[in-house]
């Protein structure tokens, strides 16, 4: 007969051994798949990608609506407080400049949005009609409005006031009045890939988003031209270029106000294959 010491051993490890085989199976052997997940279920670094991909779909074909759709699904509190920090940490970790700026632009358009809904109601007429039948012995409405008094009824036409409410103007792209742009950036650009002498002119605002739209003066010895930014939204709404002429010396403003870039001319670089090619400069405007 089994003592009853040895008959609890046994069953502990019985125990135990079914235990480590339902591991091995349940992880090893068959682990648990999760298909069709919802994205409010994904971890926060994968939620991070989710909204990358969205404000890129947003960049691409500005359609707001589906964009706000999408980002509801991941269930978060505040979604413009979401990507906006999403924003920040993407800029501190040094990711893609473009992709950080896609997902800041998809904040400031919903933040637009939810302050023009909340702001552009619909235009309120009150009218006030005022019918009133003055007789001989009936006082007068209106005291600075002189009446007749006679044995007739007189009636005053009826006045119509309309009351308009006037939207509250929302926040732009553009920059502010008042603060000048300072050159930030100024760098030669050696790529065979790229036209000879092409200029690059890239304009920030004080968040580091591009501005569409700001005029560029740049003259030289003889002359002078002015050329925009946003006019290839492809490369960037910020961007504008300008060929370069050899052997030429010019300046660089923005019309707005800003630091003058002064001395750029075309440089020369030489290629991968050993050939002298004239390269380019690249200027970045920042207001501060």
């Amino acid at each position: 007969m089994r003592s009853p010491r040895g008959w609890h051993l046994g069953v502990l490890l019985a125990l135990l051994a079914g235990l480590g085989l339902g591991l091995v199976y349940s992880w090893v052997i068959s682990p648990l798949r999760v298909l069709d997940a919802e994205p409010n279920t994904l971890r926060a670094d994968f939620k991070d990608q989710y909204r990358s991909v969205i404000a890129a779909a947003y960049a691409a074909t500005g359609n707001l609506p589906r964009a706000r759709a999408r980002l509801s699904l991941l269930g978060d509190s505040n979604v413009v407080e979401a990507l906006n920090g999403q924003a920040q940490r993407m800029q501190a970790n040094q990711q893609t400049f473009e992709r950080a700026d896609q997902v800041a632009a998809l904040a400031l358009a919903l933040t637009e949005d939810e302050s023009s809904e909340s702001l552009a109601s619909p235009t309120i007429d009150t009218a006030v009609q005022v019918e009133n039948i003055v007789t001989a012995t009936s006082s007068p409405p209106f005291t600075d409005v002189p009446l007749d008094l006679t044995e007739t009824p007189q009636s005053i036409e009826t006045q119509t006031i309309v009351i308009e409410s006037t939207p509250r103007p929302t926040n732009t792209s553009t920059s502010q009045p008042g603060k000048p742009f300072a050159l930030t950036g100024q760098e030669p650009v050696c790529d065979a890939n790229l036209p000879n002498g092409l200029l690059q002119i890239m304009v920030l605002n004080s968040n580091r988003r591009q501005i569409a739209g700001v005029e560029i003066e740049i003259t030289w010895e003889g002359g002078e031209e002015q050329f925009f930014t946003g006019l290839k939204p492809e490369l960037g709404n910020g961007y504008a270029d300008y060929i370069m002429t050899p052997d030429t010396t010019y300046s660089i403003q923005l019309t707005r106000g800003s630091d003058v870039a002064l001395g750029i001319t075309a440089p020369t670089c030489q290629s991968a294959s050993g050939e002298t090619i004239l390269g380019g400069i690249k200027l970045t405007f920042q207001q501060p």
